[in-house]
Parts: C-alpha cells; structure tokens; sequence
C-alpha cells in the first residue's frame, strides 16, 4: 500500500513537468485531427444510418411515443447522435490509450529512470515489435470485451461499472507491460506481473474511473451535440493526461518494485554465498579430538 500511495503522489507531481504537458500536446494534434476530420466527411451519414437502424426496433419506436406523449417531442432527433457519441467513446478512449502507449509511456519510463532510478541496470527484455503486438493484443481482447458489455449499459449501474473495468485491465496490460520493457529481464517482468499483479489491476482499474471523467463532457447532451468542435478535442486533451499519468504511476510502481526484488535477490545470493563459505570452512577445520599437523615438522601432535 505504502508503494502504491507514494507511486502515485509521484506521478501526480511529474504530470506537472514541462516535458510531460509538452507531449501530452502530440496525441491531441492527432486524435483532435482524426476525429473532427471523421466526424466531417462520415457523420451525418452514420447518423441517418443509425436512426434508420433504430426505427427498425420496436421497443424504441413505443419509448419514442411515450417520451413524446410527455412532451419530450425532440428525443427522436437527439437519441441517434447522442448514441453515436456513446459509441465513439470507447474507440477514441482505445486509441487514445494506444498512442500514448507508443508516443509518450516510452518518453515517461524515460523520465522516471532518469530521475529516480538513474543507477538501475537496463536489461531490455521488451523489444518494440513485441510491446506493439502485445498492446494489439491486449487491445483486441479489452474491444471484444467492450463490445459484447454494450446491452448491459442499458442498465444503469453496470454503466458506470463495465467500462472503467474494461478499460483498466487494458491499461494495466498495456502500461505494465511498457514500463518493464526496458528495464527488466523476460523472467523479472513475469515475475513482478504474478507477484504485484492486484496493486497493477488496481492502478489500471483506478485509471480506468479516471478516464471516465471526460464522460461528464459527453453528459452535457445538447449542448455537447452544438460544441462538439470544440468540446471533443478537450475531452481527447482530458484522456491523454488521465493516460499519462497512469504511464508515470505504472513506471514509478513497477521500477520501485523491480528495484527492490533485485536488492532482495541479490540480499539472498550474499546470504547463499556467506552460508556457503561457512560450509567449507568448516570442512576444513579438523575433526574434534583429532591430532593436528605441526607446520614445521609435518608431523601429528
């Protein structure tokens, strides 16, 4: 618990490093570009499609008429659009995840080593090619997950229940994964994943309620449908800081971990060592009653 507080007052602070804002800048350019681009040439055309879809959908034609009945005459005109957002939500929150994986989890493994961990050995046993199939993977997985959660959203309290976790194992893989890559060998990675494996879920977990935030945005309705210019690029702003500094609290928890189980090994190979120095020693020593060599005669006493 003590690590896992002082990892994240830790992060908390370097968020505020000039290097940190500066690249949290990088994957907002890119998502902000992608998706206003997206939304310019592709939405108003998944919209009609999607309203067609739902007016095939009897239950949602009866919840029309009586939210119209109750003077709700406009929900037919928001539901399509509002749940087109919903449903973008996790693909920006995925991507997002996945350039600061590439972009900046690299660059704050970096900091965090420099400054805090400047004299641990960098063994290197995670190469690119496999952090970028593991993120695949481990992505794959989390949006066959998110995918088949859908109709449980409509229960209200699993809402706020499914994604977050979701997205937390995701970057508890991810994130994990990266924060070792450089530093600890394939059997010291394997380890701190079996041995700490609940404190990472619990950073990945807590991250993924905190990615949630920009939820809030989306909750505007309306007046989120009319800013949406403006308002998607902060929300994207909003998730690459939440994700970066999950990054600084994975790289900040794993390498303190990893720090001290090699100090932990290396304690016991002393120990080990000194144990067997004692053992030979001892076997050195005469027997117990038995006559000793005299150095200058070479003869028993």
């Amino acid at each position: 618990m003590n690590r896992l507080l002082n990892s994240f007052w830790r992060a908390a602070m370097y968020c505020l490093h000039p290097r940190v804002i500066a690249l949290s800048l990088l994957p907002l350019i890119i998502m902000g570009a992608v998706s206003l681009g997206l939304a310019y040439f592709f939405w108003t055309d998944a919209v009609t499609m999607l309203r067609g879809a739902l007016d095939g959908f009897a239950l949602i034609g009866r919840m029309t008429q009586w939210m119209e009945g109750m003077g709700l005459s406009g929900l037919n005109l928001v539901l399509a659009p509002t749940l087109l957002l919903l449903l973008s939500v996790p693909v920006i929150v995925i991507v997002s995840l996945l350039f600061v994986a590439v972009f900046m989890t690299p660059a704050m493994v970096a900091l965090v080593g420099e400054r805090r961990f400047a004299q641990l050995e960098r063994k290197k046993g995670g190469s690119v090619l496999t952090s970028v199939v593991w993120s695949l993977g481990s992505t794959l997985l989390a949006a066959v997950a998110l995918v088949l959660s859908i109709p449980l959203w409509l229960i209200p309290p699993l809402v706020l229940v499914l994604p977050p976790l979701i997205w937390g194992w995701l970057t508890y893989r991810v994130m994990a994964y990266d924060a070792l890559a450089e530093h600890a060998s394939p059997d010291e990675r394997r380890h701190i994943f079996k041995t700490h494996r609940m404190p990472l879920l619990a950073i990945g977990v807590i991250s993924g309620y905190l990615g949630a935030a920009p939820s809030l945005i989306w909750a505007s309705g309306a007046v989120f449908l009319a800013m949406a210019p403006v308002l998607v690029p902060l929300a994207i702003w909003i998730y690459t800081l939440v994700f970066a500094f999950s990054s600084l609290w994975f790289a900040h928890y794993a390498l303190d971990a990893l720090e001290h189980f090699r100090k932990e090994k290396e304690a016991l190979a002393q120990i080990e060592r000194a144990r067997a120095a004692t053992e030979m020693i001892a076997s050195e020593r005469p027997a117990a009653g038995a006559p000793a060599l005299d150095n200058r005669t070479g003869q028993k006493t």
